[in-house]
């Protein structure tokens, strides 16, 4: 086969296999809920 052939099927078969994996699910960040300071009181 020439050179070009072998490129040509190379790319098509690097294409076909990256089309047909299956897509990673994406990573979901979750904020945490803010740190509020408790109230302090200077009773004593």
């Amino acid at each position: 086969m020439s050179k070009a052939v072998k490129i040509t099927l190379g790319l098509s078969v690097a294409a076909f296999l990256g089309a047909c994996s299956q897509p990673e699910p994406e990573p979901v960040f979750v904020e945490p809920a803010p740190v509020v300071a408790e109230p302090t009181y200077s009773k004593y």
